[in-house]
């Protein structure tokens, strides 16, 4: 029970993280200047609940840490075993996410000016963090420099693309009144920056792969048939996004209704194949490669 508590907040915090990150795009790049300061005002209420869900899981993440480390439940509310887990390697990494988890929810409960860009690099420097624990530290030297680079590179176009998929619903309704062209221009810079979004995923995926397991995977392992259930998830994506490029897109501008509800209906399921690899990784976390 208590490593299942962990996977669920591992997962809790993959998401709420991709999603501030996500809202901040539109916020800080990908929307015209015109509408950033109204979809920043749109996406400021889910932001905060991602933030404070963010700060929450990576709290209770360092106490259930304390609890397997320890002798279990008892463990996890000792104040003397969260003074040992700090002084690990994860530890000292982990403090830091709490930290700029804390720091995140403040900036998105006080708005400053520059919100959108200080939320990026906020959650930029969370996902780098998020390398320096678990499988990305299995190297040392300059392999390990190189592994945790990609693997940080890997979490920035994961949140990129899944994280920029809710915002496109928003989008899609903007597109419906006096925004239109706007919005339309929003979703068309999302979808051409996807490409690199989706190729960043792909590239750094492959890589995480050989350094943590190289060219002999598992397969009879769970580690290995877990990886190939994420593998066929993430090409189930692919496909998704792809279709709704060059199939829906295309006939959406012949103001065809049942292309556009199509559309949607896509990202939807889109996201929610998402987030199934997220609870996927967020299971790595407790399985051995080998």
């Amino acid at each position: 029970m208590l490593a299942f508590t962990w996977v669920a907040l591992r997962f809790i915090h993959f998401i709420a993280l991709m999603l501030v990150f996500g809202f901040a795009l539109y916020g800080a790049w990908l929307a015209p200047v015109s509408v950033r300061r109204l979809m920043m005002r749109r996406f400021l209420r889910l932001q905060r609940h991602a933030a404070a869900w963010s700060f929450i899981s990576a709290t209770l993440m360092l106490a259930i840490q304390g609890g397997l480390m320890g002798a279990g439940w008892q463990d996890v509310l000792s104040v003397d075993v969260w003074g040992t887990v700090l002084q690990t390697q994860f530890g000292g990494v982990w403090l830091w996410q709490i930290i700029l988890a804390l720091v995140t929810l403040v900036v998105t409960l006080i708005v400053p000016r520059s919100l959108s860009r200080l939320l990026l690099m906020l959650t930029v420097a969370q996902f780098v963090l998020l390398a320096g624990v678990g499988h990305a530290t299995l190297h040392e030297g300059v392999s390990r420099a190189v592994q945790q680079i990609n693997h940080s590179l890997h979490l920035v176009c994961a949140a990129a693309w899944f994280g920029g998929l809710l915002p496109v619903l928003y989008c899609m309704r903007m597109a419906q009144g006096r925004w239109r062209q706007q919005a339309i221009c929003t979703m068309m810079r999302f979808s051409r920056y996807g490409h690199l979004f989706v190729t960043g995923v792909l590239l750094t995926g492959i890589i995480n792969v050989l350094f943590i397991v190289g060219l002999s995977i598992p397969w009879h392992a769970a580690y290995g048939q877990l990886l190939l259930l994420k593998c066929a998830l993430v090409a189930l994506m692919v496909a998704i996004a792809l279709a709704n490029r060059y199939v829906l897109v295309p006939r959406m501008q012949q103001d065809n209704r049942a292309m556009t509800d199509y559309f949607i209906w896509m990202t939807k399921l889109e996201w929610g194949i998402g987030a199934v690899v997220l609870a996927i990784v967020s299971l790595f976390a407790t399985l051995e490669p080998f």
